[in-house]
């Protein structure tokens, strides 16, 4: 039998370009049938339009004459290009993991095609011819792996900006809801035991109970107007700072059980940033809520706020008391308050902790800088 000629060759040299432009044909046609789940699947169709390309590239432009290798070289210029269209496509979209067969293959395809036809050239010549073709597959390649690449950490930003929007949420409901549902949780108790005896009290403690009622309120409101979006939060009542603490005092102390007792400096207040008031109102909130669950027999807690040259300290201190508790119950669990916490406060240039104090009693210490002076 002969070699193909004629229309043999332009028949055999057509049909990997044949099959290449209608691989990535059926790729982009019909946008609406869901074209980005068709260029995930282009792997395997790809590596078989390259396996075909380098089955015929060795016969096609050697078959027949001058005319029959110039139309051989033809389609394959053509095909090449194809080819380079379908390696960023499938460097875009498919696994990793079908790259790893479908990326080598169509590489070898467009950089051996010319081989056959410079067959009286020296090696290293054809080294060369190689080289030169590698180059478009490289940039290929880096035309699908870009915008992967870019994609890759678009998603990335968005699942961490969701970690941190999920954080930031919990530590704003723990630190003024939590702290809210304990005295509403202490008042109640409270008012079960005096409602007998002394029905004032216990009116006293239900307009308490609704007063933390619509606190926690308030802070859960915040946190949805927060989840709309910026729209909405523009109409959101600022965090609160150091200028609520005697309130909060107050309550805490008319809650019954654990008398507090604020110092509260006027030049500590004026030393701290906005940023920095809030977290030490977030701290002063968390340190009596964990006296409210983890010491309910204390008999005093003291809040001591004091200015240095860099950072205005602030202490928390309880001590263990005599009296017991008026109902028992199960021991709390620690929860994620203080470390978060911590973490605040080393981001705004601070420190926190927290342990044993004296007799039994427990002191927490933080550390936050003061204002600089072009702020104020």
């Amino acid at each position: 039998m002969g070699e193909p000629t004629g229309p043999a060759v332009t028949v055999l040299g057509a049909v990997p370009f044949i099959a290449a432009a209608g691989t990535l044909v059926w790729a982009v046609a019909r946008r609406r049938a869901g074209v980005r789940g068709r260029l995930g699947r282009l792997a395997r169709p790809a590596a078989v339009c390259a396996a075909l390309s380098l089955i015929t590239g060795f016969a096609v432009p050697t078959a027949g004459g001058d005319g029959d290798a110039g139309a051989g070289a033809g389609w394959k210029l053509a095909e090449s290009a194809v080819l380079l269209l379908l390696l960023a496509a499938v460097t875009r979209w498919s696994p990793p993991r079908e790259l790893l067969v479908v990326v080598p293959l169509i590489a070898l395809a467009v950089t051996l095609w010319p081989l056959p036809l410079v067959t009286g050239e020296s090696f290293l010549e054809a080294i060369g011819i190689a080289a030169f073709w590698l180059v478009p597959v490289i940039a290929a390649v880096a035309a699908g792996a870009y915008p992967r690449r870019q994609e890759l950490r678009r998603r990335r930003a968005v699942a961490e900006t969701r970690s941190a929007l999920r954080l930031h949420l919990s530590r704003d409901l723990h630190d003024f809801v939590a702290h809210d549902i304990s005295g509403i949780v202490v008042q109640a108790q409270a008012a079960r035991f005096v409602a007998a005896t002394d029905p004032s009290q216990a009116v006293l403690a239900l307009e308490r109970i609704e007063r933390a009622g619509l606190s926690a309120l308030a802070a859960m409101d915040r946190t949805v107007q927060m989840l709309h979006g910026p729209e909405e939060s523009t109409t959101t009542r600022p965090l609160p700072d150091v200028s609520q603490l005697p309130s909060l005092v107050a309550d805490f102390t008319a809650a019954g059980g654990t008398e507090a007792r604020l110092d509260l400096p006027p030049e500590a207040a004026r030393a701290l940033s906005r940023a920095a008031g809030a977290a030490a109102y977030r701290i002063v909130v968390e340190a009596l809520t964990n006296v409210r669950r983890h010491a309910p027999g204390a008999a005093r807690a003291d809040i001591v706020f004091r200015v240095t040259p860099t950072t205005v300290e602030l202490r928390v201190t309880n001590d263990r008391g005599t009296r017991p508790a008026p109902v028992r119950r199960r021991a709390a669990r620690g929860g994620l308050g203080l470390p978060a916490l911590t973490e605040h406060a080393r981001a705004l240039g601070g420190t926190l902790s927290a342990g044993p104090h004296g007799d039994g009693g427990w002191r927490l210490t933080a550390a936050l800088p003061v204002t600089p002076p072009d702020e104020n």
